[in-house]
């Protein structure tokens, strides 16, 4: 085959045809879990998290809410996946290895918020927030109050005691969440959302009639199980509002994953090694919303 600008511009129009179909059908978790938030710059700023208006009766002025010292910055990475395709692969035609390449190029970048979003739910509980405290913690600090979104009990089926202590306890206090005036904050647990290894329990619990101790399964269909194959515990679940506009975590989007290319034949690396490249890049971030929406347990206790 005839290495010129015509054949190279074909070659990898197919390329990207392949990456964008893998693209657009490769199935994902994230927005299960977590909110897209656009952004313009290196940076977006997440202050306003500390403050965030309710109604109220309006007597006299009104009441501004004023934000916080709180300093919480999302910063966008850069990320990148790149191929190279060799000279004499063109010229032979032997170009059949590089479509299974642009769809594995494809999956990966539609995966990426997966992988950035599992990395962050697993870092939560050593990991701060926009109130400086770890993600999932046990004292957050409320109107003068250590507040707790962090639990320790392994979910369990086994008894409905058990069923209590720890998806029962972690319902209760999420239930329970209070803003700064001491009003309810109306969360909705709506996700259980677990590693692979908890797949099993967790969707037991939310399907069967009764638990393994023969008691009525009061807990049947109160939350969507949602499994996360990123996560790398065993033992750590995690309950989730995803209700609100505002959801527990931040998926930053500077640039989507787009396909590049570079098949300038005159350029040094096709010169000095035979080699032009295709790939990938994208420019995004994960952060951490309200802590109020959501419930981490180690699974270890």
């Amino acid at each position: 085959m005839l290495v010129n600008k015509s054949t190279l511009s074909a070659i990898f129009q197919n390329l990207k045809a392949t990456f964008n179909k893998a693209f657009e059908t490769a199935p994902v978790v994230w927005p299960k879990v977590a909110m897209r938030v656009p952004s313009t710059t290196s940076e977006n700023s997440y202050a306003w998290l500390s403050r965030f208006p309710r109604m109220r009766k309006w007597v006299g002025e009104k009441h501004i809410k004023q934000l916080e010292a709180h300093k919480y910055t999302i910063v966008n990475d850069d990320f990148e996946a790149t191929v190279e395709v060799d000279r004499n692969d063109i010229e032979d035609d032997q170009l059949g290895i590089y479509g299974p390449q642009a769809q594995m190029a494809g999956e990966s970048a539609k995966n990426l918020p997966d992988e950035l979003i599992s990395e962050l739910v697993d870092k939560a509980f050593e990991t701060l927030c926009y109130d400086g405290q770890y993600f999932f913690d046990t004292d957050h600090e409320v109107k003068g109050q250590s507040v707790s979104n962090k639990g320790v009990a392994a979910l369990s089926i086994t008894t409905l005691a058990a069923a209590q202590a720890s998806y029962g306890a972690a319902r209760t206090a999420l239930k329970n969440m209070k803003d700064e005036e001491g009003r309810s904050l109306n969360v909705t647990p709506n996700v259980l959302a677990v590693p692979p290894a908890l797949e099993d329990i967790a969707k037991t619990l939310m399907t069967a009639d009764r638990l393994e101790d023969g008691k009525v399964n009061i807990y049947k269909g109160t939350a969507e199980v949602v499994v996360m194959p990123g996560l790398t515990s065993s033992t750590a679940w995690f309950l989730l509002d995803t209700t609100k506009a505002i959801k527990p975590f931040i998926l930053q989007v500077r640039k989507e994953p787009v396909p590049v290319a570079m098949t300038d034949i005159n350029s040094d690396i096709v010169f000095t090694k035979k080699k032009f490249l295709f790939g990938a890049e994208a420019r995004m971030a994960v952060g951490y919303g309200f802590w109020q929406m959501a419930y981490g347990s180690t699974g270890q206790g």
